[in-house]
């Protein structure tokens, strides 16, 4: 894995989000900003998920008043979680009529692509600049290729085809994004607005281009925040989500992430959290809780006591995460093996920091237990499951009390 490109350090409310700091998780609600009981739970339940950073459109009025009571509440359930507000088409004009709402957002997210026409749009950057200069807020400058900045596509249009170039329209469209959010950073610089204020993001729904604007954009000192827009629903968009996103972090790219996922209702809006969990912790950039390794089976294990026994630790894990996490700091780190033959079995358990290699069909009815990478005890009869996890938990007690 590349090491990560250096970036700027930007505060966002509490969090920091840069290449000195944690690859941040981000999302978004999907309620109705106005609705405050609905947005305020929504939030509690995404933070509380995972969630560090979290974002609410502010598209009229009442939005922009309810930003407030959404704010108040979340201070009155011990919820500080930093709000970022989502801008588009009229963000001047809020924020100036709403100035304790330009106040209490920790983050204004600008869309360069709907800002203004180009005749207004140097104005109404401006006033959004200002503002923030005004409140010390950073700002995000967020194109997408479904809102892209007209007068810079056509002037480049314009030029290809006076130059009869042979650039493919799609990567007109590369270039035009790219061109539109640094563009409107060196302006955001030149208005006052200082570079540890300002973060990126070039979202599109292609894998491929995806990936090669980010690439383009690294070479900025901006932090970059990543995300393949429009994924989709369920496992779709979960599979292209992390596929775009692990190539970027793979390559050192990327400092603030969020997976956009069709919810099919608003209970699932915290999937798009546990994804983006999944993704760092698959790459070993974060970790969150312990990992369960456990083989897919196979003709030798045709008993599903392996499998039942993984669903169970897996279990035990998220249950008791939230416990362990206070007392037992770094337990999140632990890998735990649960193997179904003798073939993988035993050295798939002394990789892991504990592992249990059951018996496949016509094997010896034993189950030895490695830890640290030595076979620790032999387990046998009928409640294997019950003595393993007996000697997982006193491992952890053992390796991680907080003393």
């Amino acid at each position: 894995m590349d090491k990560r490109k250096k970036t700027n350090s930007v505060q966002v409310g509490s969090i920091k989000i840069g290449s000195e700091h944690p690859i941040v998780i981000q999302s978004m609600t999907s309620t109705p900003t106005s609705d405050v009981n609905r947005t305020v739970e929504q939030i509690i339940r995404l933070n509380e998920a995972g969630s560090e950073v979290i974002r609410m459109t502010v598209n009229d009025s009442k939005a922009a008043e309810s930003v407030i009571s959404i704010k108040n509440r979340l201070i009155q359930s011990n919820c500080n979680v930093p709000l970022v507000g989502d801008f588009h088409f009229n963000g001047h004009i809020l924020l100036t009529e709403y100035q304790e709402t330009a106040s209490i957002l920790d983050k204004y997210r600008i869309n360069p692509g709907n800002i203004g026409t180009s005749n207004k749009y140097d104005a109404n950057f401006e006033s959004i600049i200002n503002i923030a200069i005004a409140n010390d807020k950073p700002i995000r400058i967020g194109g997408n290729w479904g809102s892209i900045n007209k007068s810079i596509l056509n002037d480049m249009i314009i030029e290809k085809e006076s130059h009869k170039s042979s650039i493919s329209y799609s990567d007109l469209i590369k270039k035009a994004l790219i061109k539109s959010v640094i563009d409107s950073a060196n302006m955001a610089q030149e208005i006052g607005l200082p570079a540890n204020k300002i973060i990126l993001s070039c979202k599109t729904s292609d894998i491929a281009s995806l990936v090669d604007i980010y690439r383009e954009l690294s070479k900025t000192d901006y932090p970059l925040h990543l995300g393949l827009t429009e994924a989709g629903m369920g496992k779709d968009g979960m599979i292209a989500s992390t596929s775009a996103l692990s190539i970027l972090l793979y390559e050192g790219i990327g400092d603030t992430i969020r997976v956009s996922l069709t919810p099919e209702s608003d209970e699932d809006r915290v999937n798009e959290v546990f994804v983006c969990k999944e993704i760092l912790s698959s790459l070993n950039l974060r970790k969150f809780k312990p990992r369960v390794v456990s083989c897919p089976g196979c003709g030798r294990t045709s008993s599903d006591y392996f499998i039942k026994l993984s669903r169970n630790i897996n279990q035990l894990v998220e249950n008791k995460m939230s416990e362990w996490k206070n007392i037992y700091p770094g337990v999140e780190s632990m890998t735990i093996a649960v193997m179904g033959c003798i073939v993988n079995g035993p050295g798939e358990s002394k990789h892991a920091d504990i592992g249990i290699s059951l018996p496949g069909d016509n094997e010896d009815p034993h189950a030895p237990v490695f830890i640290d990478g030595k076979k620790f005890k032999t387990l046998s009869g009928p409640d294997i499951e019950g003595e393993f996890i007996n000697i997982l938990q006193g491992y952890i007690e053992t390796k991680y009390r907080n003393t």
